[in-house]
């Protein structure tokens, strides 16, 4: 139940804007010590996702998953708004119910207001409430849940009275938790009630912790009691007027009259009978698969589905109570509480109720708008052993360059130490339910207690927060009830959990974000966790000396346990550099190298490995020469990283006083302050879209300029050069629905759909030409506005007139006076066609990521290929050898903002072919000014040309190499 403190409550709110007031509401929960400032943003990407107005002036702002980690402690505050304000969607809000929630106790909250949002003239009193306990009796008054189910009913029970029946049903209520003995004595001191056609009634408000109705059939047919039939005997739990939906049940059966159907009937049949379900009633079973059952945004999805049928459809859930209510009413839907794995039953009578019926269980079972998998998904598949011997593999060979994935840079040298996968063996099955569920519950007990201890002696807050998040996974009651379900059935506490586990990391991995998909490795790291104490399995202790660390993945507890005055650096067999492994990592300078494939496990402890972060690769068993080179090159490093701090701000130039300039890749405009810091002469890449999905719907003119000039206003006369809005396929906005396409790497995204609605692009321009008009007293504001994913002249074109026209339309006085308007070179036609761009860009800039992607058909993110997916292919060098011959004859300049324009062995190679500037995350702008220092421009150009000369992109680095 929610339940209220008058500190949990604030009158008298004012703001113009939902937007203002989300942020009132976050500043509250921040001085109240329940989040951190940060969690701001979740409650905005909360409500981009989905309004989360509940009805009757109530809205319920919370976080997203991925702010969890903000949330210092759970707590509600209640916002009211007097005066109203006006919704995103439309609606009226007087009373916002801001949660801070660690887990999903949000839904719980949700389904305690649901009871509110019926009652007539609520979101009036609310506004006009005057004091705080007024405000808290109308969102606590919570009404206890009426039970009638499996547990209430007893069938054909050989009763030889009403008084017999009557007492078996009161028994059945007490078994269930519903009344105690004194329910029990004074339904015996009454003689149950006929009430006509075969039915007869016993009640008690005595003893009653729940409201319940029990129900009673005879075992004989023809028994009867005062010469009245006995066909059923309903017995009711009464308490205040919270029986009162089961007296509207009965009095349904009543008026049917069939009494007899009860008779023989089975469990399901009589609560069928009971919902008002007759012969002539289509109904369908469905089970509810999404993760936290029928919440808002699901549950709005079902509506949706329901009004748009010819027919009336209801929905009763199977558990707890058969009362059916309309699938067309958002509150009533909400306030069945369905949870994952339950049974719904639709009905609906009428010859279109069988498709009707069907297109509603349709949507439900591909999960209402959210990414779901089957209740039993994993159930028919062997449990993982993570210890199965696979085939034999051959080792790495010795002194010899073996790539990987480049997680996170540096260079390290060592012995290594392989930790083998875990084995766990363990009974499939188990006869002892209740003792398994006991070993399950003390095990997550003690992994609870585990990752408590990792939290405090944690090195680093990232290494805190995502331990923290572990936590929150372990004590998730979704995956509990799913291995609870499971050990019911027969499974031993080991297979159950990890059935549990496995499912919902299954979930994980189907997202469609992949970033979001990868987290499926945390819920196998807290599974193996949990699975390593029922199984009592421990990790060999590691050496008392320098190493490098090799496993199959890392986990980020695994992180959270090394030593890092010890591990060198991290190699492992599967992974992807977004994981958070990987960003553990780069968190605490450790050099790794993931994805590198099933040999490095055939590794032997202590033989030498080279470890080289930047690039991705690993050299195990090195000769004495490439290992004297290698550490020669480790001293030079670190005292390369020591003078490029320095230095940082020196102008960037080669040996020879050629200029190149290093800008600073930022995704929020907040950072540009701190790339100024770190020696950045400009940003060379602003990625706009973090404004768009801080909003549920595109942001408006004012917005957008205030952000801007923030960047500009910090880069004091440094030039800043901003991606319009980059999104549609691959990274929908939810505001922006795009079709579901087939591979959205090539599907409408970037300038394709911005042109698709060129209202919002027009008002993106706008914003940047405004933000960078001249300030008094001020430097220039130089602007150089880039388009994404431009395939030919045509897509600049439409994109220039609209540009042209704003450049007239704004007075000079009013907008940016040095601007220039460029394009991206990500795909393979626009590098191939630049000499008709470059007649009529500005600029272009590289994004050699997508563009490598695109040239060597192989997804950058391709657990297995990704790899390859090297920058340095001379495929890709070619593309981007014509894109600049292209510009500089027309005079104009090329940039790299990709990731191969922080690349070390790259970067000669990018100054030899001609690029002007590299734009690189703001913690490599210091190393990138350091390494343009270390060459000429005579040896860059022949570096590009040797680079050219090559056939593959291993070929390309070995050959730099020795040079």
């Amino acid at each position: 139940m929610l339940t209220l403190g008058s500190n949990d409550i604030l009158l008298g709110r004012q703001a113009d804007t939902w937007q203002a007031a989300l942020d009132d509401a976050a500043r509250v929960l921040t001085d109240a010590g329940l989040v951190e400032p940060d969690y701001r943003d979740g409650l905005h990407a909360r409500e981009a996702q989905s309004s989360t107005y509940l009805g009757n002036g109530i809205a319920i702002p919370h976080g997203t998953p991925e702010s969890r980690h903000h949330v210092m402690k759970t707590g509600v505050r209640v916002l009211q708004f007097p005066q109203g304000i006006e919704w995103h969607d439309g609606h009226r809000v007087y009373v916002l119910v801001t949660i801070a929630a660690q887990n999903d106790e949000h839904l719980d909250i949700l389904r305690a207001l649901t009871h509110v949002l019926d009652r007539d003239g609520v979101a009036q009193a609310l506004a006009a409430a005057d004091s705080t306990e007024e405000v808290a009796g109308l969102l606590s008054k919570s009404v206890p849940t009426p039970k009638l189910d499996n547990e209430t009913l007893c069938l054909q029970f050989p009763a030889q009275s009403a008084q017999e029946l009557a007492l078996a049903a009161a028994a059945r209520l007490r078994q269930s938790g519903c009344v105690d003995n004194h329910f029990i004595a004074d339904i015996a001191a009454r003689p149950p009630v006929w009430l006509g056609g075969g039915f007869w009634l016993a009640s008690s408000a005595s003893g009653v912790k729940q409201p319940a109705l029990g129900v009673a059939t005879p075992a004989d047919e023809h028994l009867k009691e005062n010469g009245h039939a006995l066909h059923g005997l309903f017995c009711l739990a009464a308490q205040d007027n919270a029986h009162r939906p089961l007296l509207e049940q009965l009095q349904a059966v009543l008026e049917n009259g069939d009494s007899q159907a009860l008779l023989g009937a089975s469990a399901s049949q009589v609560l069928a009978r009971l919902a008002g379900e007759t012969a002539n009633t289509h109904t369908l079973r469905v089970r509810v698969l999404n993760p936290h059952g029928l919440h808002a945004r699901p549950a709005k999805q079902l509506v949706q589905v329901a009004r748009a049928q010819p027919v009336a459809v209801n929905v009763r859930l199977e558990e707890g109570s058969p009362t059916s209510v309309s699938a067309a009413s958002l509150t009533k839907v909400i306030g069945l509480g369905a949870r994952r794995g339950q049974w719904l039953t639709l009905s609906s009578e009428g010859s279109e109720a069988p498709q009707a019926l069907g297109e509603i269980a349709k949507a439900i079972e591909s999960g209402l708008g959210e990414k779901v998998t089957p209740f039993d998904s994993g159930r028919e598949r062997p449990v993982p052993r993570h210890a199965a011997q696979e085939g034999s593999v051959e080792p790495l060979a010795a002194d010899t360059p073996h790539t990987g994935i480049a997680a996170s840079p540096g260079l390290a040298i060592g012995p290594v130490f392989v930790i083998r996968p875990q084995q766990f063996d363990y009974a499939e099955h188990a006869d002892n339910p209740d003792r398994e569920l006991g070993r399950l519950q003390n095990a997550i007990a003690e992994g609870i207690a585990q990752l408590e201890t990792l939290v405090r002696n944690a090195p680093g807050g990232e290494v805190a927060d995502i331990l923290s998040m572990h936590e929150e996974m372990l004590d998730d009651p979704e995956l509990h009830r799913a291995a609870e379900d499971a050990i019911r059935e027969g499974r031993s506490a080991e297979a159950a959990w990890w059935e549990s586990i496995d499912t919902a990391a299954h979930a994980q991995e189907m997202l469609a974000d992949r970033l979001l998909a990868e987290r499926a490795a945390d819920l196998r790291d807290v599974g193996r966790r949990v699975l390593s104490i029922l199984c009592d399995v421990t990790l060999p202790e590691p050496p008392d000396h320098p190493y490098i660390l090799v496993m199959d993945d890392i986990g980020p507890s695994d992180v959270a346990r090394l030593d890092t005055s010890r591990v060198r650096g991290l190699l492992t067999e599967r992974g992807g550099a977004t994981a958070h492994s990987a960003i553990l990592a780069r968190a605490l300078g450790i050099p790794a190298v993931v994805g590198a494939g099933k040999a490095v496990m055939a590794l032997n402890n202590a033989s030498l490995m080279i470890l080289d972060g930047e690039r991705g690769r690993v050299i195990p068993s090195p000769s004495e020469e490439r290992l004297k080179r290698a550490e020669q090159n480790l001293l030079d490093l670190q005292t390369r990283e020591a003078d490029a701090w320095a230095r940082r701000f020196e102008a960037a130039q080669t040996r020879d006083g050629h200029m190149v300039e290093v800008a600073a890749n930022l995704g929020n405009t907040a950072h540009a302050e701190d790339a100024v810091e770190r020696g950045a002469e400009g940003v060379g890449l602003l990625r706009t879209e973090f404004l768009f999905m801080a909003h549920s719907s595109a942001p408006d003119l004012s917005t957008q300029t205030a952000e801007y000039r923030q960047a500009l206003d910090a880069l004091n006369g440094r030039p800043l050069v901003a991606r319009t809005l980059d999104v549609g396929g691959d990274k929908p906005l939810p505001y922006w629905p795009v079709p579901q396409e087939d591979n959205p790497f090539l599907g409408l995204r970037g300038i394709r759909l911005a042109l698709t609605e060129p209202e919002v692009l027009e008002t993106q321009l706008r914003a940047l030409l405004m933000a960078a008009a001249p300030v008094a007293g001020a430097s220039a504001r130089p602007l150089r506005i880039m388009l994404p994913m431009v395939k030919d002249v045509a897509e600049f074109r439409a994109a220039k007139a609209i540009f042209d026209r704003l450049l007239a339309d704004i007075p000079a006085n009013g907008r940016a006076s040095d601007v220039q308007l460029g394009v991206m070179i990500e795909i393979p036609s626009s590098a191939l066609l630049a000499p008709s761009l470059a007649a009529e860009v500005d600029f272009f800039s590289i994004g050699t990521n997508d563009l490598t992607q695109y040239t060597l058909a192989i997804d950058r993110g391709h657990p297995e290929l990704s790899a390859q997916a090297d920058g340095l292919h001379p495929a890709v060098l070619r593309l981007i050898q014509m894109t600049v011959e292209a510009a500089h004859a027309k005079g104009k300049w090329v940039g790299v903002c990709g990731e191969l324009a922080s690349d070390s062995a790259a970067i000669p190679v990018l100054v030899g072919l001609g690029v002007d500037e590299l734009s690189v995350s703001a913690r490599q702008i210091p190393l990138v000014k350091a390494r343009l220092r270390e060459f000429d421009l005579a040896d860059a150009q022949a570096s590009a040309q040797l680079a050219l000369a090559q056939a593959t992109s291993i070929d390309v680095r070995d050959a730099l190499e020795a040079r």
